[in-house]
């Protein structure tokens, strides 16, 4: 019986193809790129495994884990000269259709051992892909050359992706272009479906209906569906401390029914809560990866989107990773970036949205980055609250608007004066409840009383001796602000 190895596939350098310049003439939207290059990167690391066993005449068990960005199998080592040359030939045309961005490297070992040493020598030939970038070259790689032309994938991207994938029912692979994923045909074909299928490819692809039938809704006409301003934006999530999570386990027994759990997760869960009312007219799917996702949509509803999936997520946790020790891999951080008025540029919003959810991750585990601020998702809570009452205080035909633009002025001079001596600070406590009373018109009403004291407590205290300023409050009122404002 022959020697079986592990062989484990992984694309780099993915956040700087996704967010690339996309070729188009200035003033172009890069909407159906951005959308057509995520979903390229998804189905790669579906596609690639499969057909590799497909044409080496494998058995399709043989496919341990895929998706996110990287995959994993179980090959006789008799197979493993020809699986590199597959890999290889692979890799080439990824990089040509990437421009040079996107890079296929792979790694190869004897399923002999412990499994945290197997891990260990998979993850170290790995890394050697990072620190030198010419591995896998050609021994010539330093002879001079005229570079080829760069290859105009424009149409692939926003055509055959990104409007045809979302509808067709099956994608295919040939081997004489081994990077592109073509929906409806090749050599090779695969069933997409949003349900676990073991013959099919799990994956996530709600868009959002546009108002011309059969078309998906763009940046602007979601910007219009937005409650308040007509502003979109994009919402990224990650598990915390997957990675360590996938660390932990003991066996590939272990590992493999691990890592298709929470892609299955984020795959089904995001397919089916973008599928309500409340969301599949105002959000659209970009990817849903190995243990992350991101989508784009109108702003208000991709805040509500978050908290779902927050709370699916703490679900998913209890229910399926209660034996395992640790907090690794049992929370998630999410960031939403706004984009400004008339901007329309996907791939830059993308990039915001990635860079504040690394300064959240930065800041704490188990949180989100919402409207200029790092909230718990307790907080989160307390904010919805907390708009929802200075909406209803809005509401009330005595309250005038100017209410929320005062509010976030004062809010402001409490945070100056929160590094002045105390007695200035608590002066200010003083006349921020004065002025609160005045500005919201000295209502008697118990009810609106009540709304009056309790806003003003949440962002300015309880206690006159202790300036208490919370995150939750300024985020509630920027809430509020972008809400009510047309």
């Amino acid at each position: 019986m022959s020697v079986q190895i592990l062989l484990k596939g992984k694309l780099l350098g993915i956040e700087e193809f996704l967010t690339s310049p996309s070729g188009l003439a200035e003033g172009e939207s890069d909407e159906r790129v951005v959308v057509g290059r995520a979903q390229w990167i998804t189905l790669l690391s579906e596609v690639l495994p499969r057909a590799l066993l497909a044409e080496m005449g494998l058995a399709r068990i043989l496919l341990g884990s895929s998706g996110g960005g990287q995959f994993l199998l179980v090959l006789p080592d008799a197979s493993r000269e020809a699986a590199v040359a597959f890999l290889r030939e692979a890799a080439a045309d990824i990089e040509r259709l990437s421009g040079g961005h996107l890079r296929l490297c792979w790694a190869a070992t004897e399923n002999l051992g412990d499994w945290t040493a197997v891990r260990k020598r998979l993850n170290e030939q790995l890394e050697r892909w990072t620190g030198r970038p010419l591995a896998g070259s050609p021994e010539d790689c330093f002879t001079p050359y005229a570079p080829p032309a760069p290859a105009d994938t424009r149409t692939y991207f926003a055509e055959q992706l990104g409007a045809r994938i979302r509808e067709t029912p099956v994608v295919g692979w040939s081997p004489d272009a081994p990077g592109l994923v073509v929906p409806g045909e090749g050599k090779h074909t695969w069933r997409l479906t949003a349900n676990i299928s073991a013959d099919g490819i799990t994956i996530a692809r709600h868009a959002a209906p546009g108002d011309d039938p059969g078309a998906a809704a763009d940046v602007a006409a979601l910007a219009r569906r937005a409650t308040g301003r007509p502003l979109w934006g994009v919402l990224r999530g990650d598990a915390d401390d997957f990675e360590f999570r996938l660390r932990r386990v003991q066996s590939i027994e272990e590992y493999v029914p691990l890592s298709v759990l929470y892609k299955q997760f984020f795959a089904g869960e995001l397919e089916v809560l973008c599928s309500l009312p409340e969301f599949w007219r105002n959000v659209t799917i970009l990817y849903s990866g190995g243990d992350d996702f991101a989508v784009y949509g109108a702003w208000d509803s991709l805040v509500v989107l978050a908290r779902e999936m927050q709370r699916l997520f703490h679900r998913f946790s209890e229910e399926n990773l209660k034996d395992y020790p640790g907090a690794e891999g049992k929370t998630i951080s999410m960031a939403l970036a706004v984009a400004e008025p008339g901007q329309t540029s996907l791939a830059a919003v993308y990039e915001d949205a990635g860079r504040l959810l690394a300064q959240a991750k930065a800041a704490d585990k188990d949180c989100i980055y919402l409207l200029g601020r790092v909230l718990e998702w307790k907080q989160l809570a307390d904010a919805a609250e907390l708009k929802d009452a200075v909406t209803r205080m809005i509401a009330d035909q005595r309250a005038s608007r100017h209410v929320l633009p005062e509010l976030l002025s004062l809010y402001g001079k409490i945070a100056a004066a929160g590094s002045r001596p105390a007695e200035t600070a608590v002066e200010r406590v003083w006349r921020f409840q004065r002025r609160l009373h005045v500005i919201l018109g000295g209502g008697r009403e118990r009810e609106f009383q009540k709304l009056r004291t309790h806003l003003s407590g949440e962002l300015a205290g309880r206690r006159s001796t202790h300036v208490k300023l919370r995150p939750s409050g300024l985020v509630a009122l920027e809430w509020a602000r972008l809400v009510n404002e047309a």
